[in-house]
């Protein structure tokens, strides 16, 4: 039998959401097309969806779970014959299946002798809908009257422009002492997303000619001033100059592409300062590899965005992503997923060994990239839960008395690095150590989001932590964890970031930390109340993983609801906070989590135009989103694909 013969099977699975009188049902069918049949095998099947513990299940029993990944067993001597299918009804998942991309993404045989077979495996569909699904950058037109001549994202604070020419064939910066940082860092940003189009451009090819000139704008406001001829861009610092000259690109852009509607000034001034100081985008690269050059690309994005801040989400249960040389096993184990491994296929991910990491090169030439384009990258390693691929890679750091699981939220067993277990402050101080040298950040972000209420109770080393502190919980152990981070930190130099849970339990020193609020809209007001530095992420508004809408043939999440680009937009992060709550707002931040990327395709719908909407947000102090719509469409996306709504 040879691999070809599996091709003749496909896995198709169907959604029927519960009515009146009807139960919810998730249905699995496996068709045999071939010409010989199949016995003596196993289904295995790889998220976002996740099959309960306590599930009813018809037509097959389960053989193992690891979180999203299932493993199914027909009836011992089942066969299944050309032409036949063999149906499998899962009666209770962990949640329900609201769009299309929340089911089974790839599924796979493991045959009698445990080798594994890849399927075709079809999306999900919805019982009694059609097939479309949504997936591409939706394309926003620029419209016939555009409500404003130039094309600019996010919005200035103050633009009088007039006249009309012609657009230039690309610019040509003129550094004087100073410009010459933002020269080179407009050209590699020009290079990654626009190749070809000849942005930047010397004179002697047609390059409009743009001063470069020292002045007032604070450390990333700028001044453009434009005459028939060429255009001058006024800075205190080389950010400011190169948001000028992204503002310019933006501008030419516009108008070459959409020379009926928007214009190339020839007189007139614009200034721009942003209204908040921290504009971020955290990008979890755990749940899914992301090369460097996508990455390099992202950061890219971002600062034509004029972003400033990558949150880099490094580890996670599902993979480790980092190069440790103290702990190679990190990322021989920890950076790989496949069948038989120590980390399953999860997520969509099949049984060949799939995954990736930055090695510490990639890591210095990403930093070094977004450190010359204004974008600041700010690590993280999350502690103390979703550790289980970091455990899987060091197994050593369980309390061997541990008797008795526990599960996260996503279903992982035993996933928490354990305070009780002093082995632990050596590995996580080794890694922090190697990884201080690699990210210049003032910041460092160590996670300690949603550890299990239950983790530890049956942990005779967290038993006696707790008796030696005098406290009782969960809560108290992961704050002791964290402060004991939070000081090693600080002797390095650095200030502790972290998810709103590590205000729990005693919380960490409020003078060297700042948290994100992401649980609702609300929680970031109360930790600034409560004196904490503040970045605002709510799920129900910045989480780009969410679906744009309600409808099924959307690609997305949907447990904190849905968020479209206009809902994203007209979020107001700060609305009834007090100007003392106001005083600990550091500023706000996209947040992009992977787990329902499972192509390209639907990245880019997920992620553009919504995080153009907080850019803006984060910049500008008159929105509106009439023009924003208006623009957006001339903004890059990741990997160009589009299909529209």
């Amino acid at each position: 039998m040879v691999a070809d013969w599996y091709d003749g099977l496909t896995l198709a699975t169907e959604w029927r959401p519960a009515t009146e009188g009807v139960v919810a049902r998730y249905r699995l069918t496996l068709t045999n097309d071939t010409g010989e049949a199949l016995r003596d095998f196993r289904l295995g099947i790889s998220g976002p969806a996740r099959v309960s513990d306590d599930a009813e299940i018809v037509g097959a029993k389960v053989v193992t779970q690891i979180s999203n990944f299932c493993e199914l067993a027909p009836e011992r001597g089942f066969v299944l014959a050309p032409g036949a299918s063999w149906t499998v009804d899962v009666l209770k998942l962990d949640y329900p299946i609201r769009h299309w991309t929340d089911g089974a993404t790839t599924g796979f045989l493991i045959l009698g002798d445990g080798t594994p077979r890849s399927l075709r495996t079809v999306p999900t569909r919805r019982e009694g809908s059609d097939t479309v699904q949504k997936k591409g950058t939706a394309i926003y037109e620029v419209p016939k009257h555009p409500p404003v001549p130039v094309s600019i994202v996010p919005w200035p604070r103050q633009v009088a422009v007039s006249g009309r020419r012609t657009a230039p064939a690309g610019l040509a910066p003129i550094p004087s002492t100073v410009g010459k940082a933002a020269a080179a860092a407009f050209g590699k940003l020009t290079d990654k997303l626009f190749p070809g189009e000849g942005l930047l451009r010397p004179a002697h090819e047609g390059g409009f000619p743009v001063e470069l000139a020292a002045g007032a704008g604070g450390k990333e406001g700028y001044a453009i001033e434009f005459s028939a001829d060429r255009a001058r861009v006024i800075a205190e610092t080389e950010t400011g100059l190169l948001y000028g000259l992204i503002t310019l690109g933006q501008i030419l852009r516009g108008a070459r592409l959409h020379l009926r509607q928007l214009n190339f000034p020839t007189s007139g001034r614009i200034e721009d300062a942003p209204v908040m100081a921290w504009r971020g985008s955290h990008l979890d690269v755990a749940r899914r590899y992301y090369a460097r050059d996508e990455v390099e690309r992202f950061i890219a994005i971002l600062a034509w965005n004029k972003l400033n801040v990558l949150h880099w989400h490094l580890s996670d249960d599902e993979s480790w992503r980092v190069e440790i040389d103290a702990y190679p096993q990190l990322t021989g184990k920890g950076a790989w997923r496949g069948y038989g491994m120590p980390v399953p296929p999860l997520l969509g991910s099949g049984p060949e060994r799939t995954g990736g990491y930055y090695s510490k090169a990639d890591i210095r030439a990403i930093v070094g990239f977004a450190t010359g384009v204004g974008v600041d990258v700010v690590p993280e390693i999350d502690m103390p839960g979703h550790c289980y691929a970091l455990l899987q890679a060091i197994p050593a750091l369980r309390d061997p008395g541990e008797n008795a699981p526990y599960f996260s939220i996503q279903s992982f067993p035993n996933n928490c690095l354990n305070p009780g277990v002093e082995a632990t402050y050596g590995v996580v101080e080794t890694i922090l150590a190697e990884m201080a040298e690699l990210f210049p950040s003032r910041y460092f972000h160590v996670g300690a989001d949603e550890v299990p209420h239950d983790a530890w109770e049956s942990s005779p080393a967290a038993r006696a932590l707790s008796a030696k502190l005098g406290t009782t919980g969960t809560a108290p152990l992961q704050a002791h964890f964290l402060q004991r981070l939070q000081a090693f930190l600080t002797s390095k130099g650095k200030i502790t970031g972290a998810w709103e849970e590590a205000a729990l339990g005693g919380g960490i020193d409020k003078a060297s930390s700042y948290l994100v609020g992401w649980k609702d809209t609300a929680i970031s007001q109360n930790l600034a109340a409560e004196g904490y530095d503040v970045v605002v992420a709510p799920a129900q508004a910045y989480y780009l993983d969410m679906a744009n809408s309600e409808d099924w043939h959307e690609c997305g999440a949907a447990w904190a609801g849905w968020s479209s680009p206009e809902k994203s937009y007209g979020f107001e992060p700060t609305a009834g906070w007090t100007e003392a709550e106001r005083g600990h707002l550091l500023g706000i931040q996209a947040c992009i989590w992977s787990e329902p990327m499972t192509d390209r395709a639907v990245f880019d719908r997920l992620v553009f135009p919504r995080l153009s909407a907080i850019a803006e947000t984060g910049w500008s102090s008159n929105r509106d989103f009439n023009r924003f719509k208006a623009l957006v469409g001339l903004m890059p996306n990741l990997y160009g694909r589009y299909e529209g709504f």
